[in-house]
């Protein structure tokens, strides 16, 4: 990957256009009266704290129940309560973080998943936490939908030709995230076991989970590339 002619994902270097936005509606709304700058600051916490784990003892729940399973894909957002996340309340303090119409999206062997916003930074935040910076390049977000075969690749995820790629992009109103097919090795694992190789990347849909990888080491290299 290293060696890529692509080089086009990369970590943000400096504040971008959506942060200086951010920061200005967030000290307007302070001002007015909306919120308070405590409110912002306990769902800060929250936000930096909740990482991709919930995610994970999702799908590993939903590989080890079937039941589980087919109640996640069909209302992923009542699902969610069966592991403790509310996606009305998901702070604990009152503060809503996203919208509410979450989809689950099955990868099968003639069928993968990836999930993209075009728009900006839309994500399932209460199940997966804050967003990776590639994810909010402008290169992530426009070449993904164009051609998602060639920035899989980069993510060294190579699929079949036979496999159909489908994107899906959030908006306003809707979250989604990537059930990935559990892999081979896994009979006889406990959920706990499960959810340690389910990472947030096979979640977004740029790797696939292997056993005995519990990190997202492919998505680390992207940190050094050029635009």
């Amino acid at each position: 990957m290293a060696g890529s002619h692509h080089g086009t994902l990369q970590v943000a270097s400096k504040v971008s256009e959506f942060e200086i936005l951010e920061l200005a509606i967030r000290e307007l709304a302070i001002e007015k009266g909306i919120f308070s700058a405590e409110d912002h600051r306990r769902f800060a916490e929250w936000a930096d704290g909740v990482g991709p784990h919930g995610g994970s003892k999702l799908v590993a729940k939903a590989w080890s129940d079937p039941g589980f399973k087919e109640r996640l894909l069909s209302n992923g957002t009542e699902a969610c309560k069966e592991v403790g996340i509310d996606w009305l309340q998901p702070t604990g303090v009152g503060t809503p973080s996203d919208y509410t119409f979450f989809y689950v999206l099955e990868n099968t062997p003639q069928v993968h998943n990836v999930i993209v916003c075009t728009l900006c930074s839309c994500y399932p935040r209460p199940v997966l936490g804050m967003s990776p910076d590639w994810y909010r390049t402008p290169s992530y977000r426009r070449r993904m939908v164009r051609r998602p075969r060639e920035v899989l690749a980069e993510f060294g995820l190579h699929l079949p030709p036979d496999v159909e790629v489908r994107v899906h992009d959030s908006n306003q109103k809707s979250r989604f995230m990537v059930m990935p097919m559990r892999p081979e090795g896994t009979e006889g694992w406990s959920e706990e076991q499960l959810a340690e190789i389910v990472t947030r990347d096979t979640m977004i849909g740029v790797a696939l989970p292997e056993a005995g990888r519990t990190s997202d080491t492919a998505t680390q290299k992207l940190a050094g590339w050029k635009r």
